[in-house]
């Protein structure tokens, strides 16, 4: 008998787990937070990062716009980025979303825990306004 295949939540455990101790502190915080905010969001390991996309019933789209993901984690130089693919698609008020991409994307920089509590309620409004888009 094979190995048993790791389950996506497993595999973003055991990739966070290899971080330095500051910077997966900071991304295990924002998982929960992400994954509290809809039953509907789901996490995975996608462009050898952890990601977070919406896995339920969503508005026609073309597949080729990556409309279901959410958010993709990207850590550079001990700071976390979240990259939303179709951020430039939210009304976002509270001016978190960073850049001005061509291809629509935005960004959020967290440099810490503490950075990353402070901008929670910004990042929840972003991504309740990015649901209100997508969910059927």
């Amino acid at each position: 008998m094979g190995e048993r295949k790791k389950t996506d939540e497993e595999l973003v455990s055991e990739h966070i787990s290899q971080l330095t101790p500051h910077v997966a502190e900071t991304l295990r915080y924002l998982r929960n937070l992400i994954l509290s905010l809809n039953p509907g969001i789901s996490e995975r390991i996608k462009w050898n990062s952890p990601s977070f996309y919406y896995n339920g019933e969503m508005r026609p789209f073309d597949p080729k716009t990556y409309k279901r993901d959410l958010v993709v984690i990207n850590i550079r130089n001990e700071r976390i980025l979240l990259v939303f693919p179709t951020g430039a698609s939210v009304a976002d008020g509270t001016g978190l979303l960073e850049g001005n991409y061509s291809d629509g994307r935005r960004l959020v920089t967290i440099k810490s825990i503490d950075d990353a509590k402070a901008k929670s309620e910004n990042l929840e409004q972003v991504i309740q306004q990015w649901l209100t888009q997508v969910v059927l």
